[in-house]
């Protein structure tokens, strides 16, 4: 009887160490998105600029025109609100 009750503490123990770190990515995932939502909103409001949302984004620039900062930014909002006409 001792030997089946530790093996299912152990078991126990086993499920809630296991399950543990199946919740810690989706937590990272939730606060990623909405980090990402965050700024595209920020943006739109025009709280800040394109540099800046770039930076937060972590967003490469592959030259340095003008239009471009603003074109990456949109397009890289765009893909989070895919469901909504929302001009950036």
């Amino acid at each position: 009887m001792k030997l089946i009750a530790e093996f299912l503490k152990m078991k126990i123990l086993f499920i809630i160490f296991y399950l543990s770190f199946l919740f810690y990515p989706a937590k990272a995932v939730t606060t990623k998105m909405f980090k990402v939502l965050d700024t595209c909103a920020r943006y739109r409001l025009g709280e800040i600029n394109a540099n800046e949302s770039i930076e937060k984004l972590k967003l490469k620039l592959t030259n340095s025109s003008k239009n471009q900062p603003k074109d990456l930014v949109r397009k890289y909002c765009s893909v989070f609100t895919p469901n909504q006409k929302i001009e950036f």
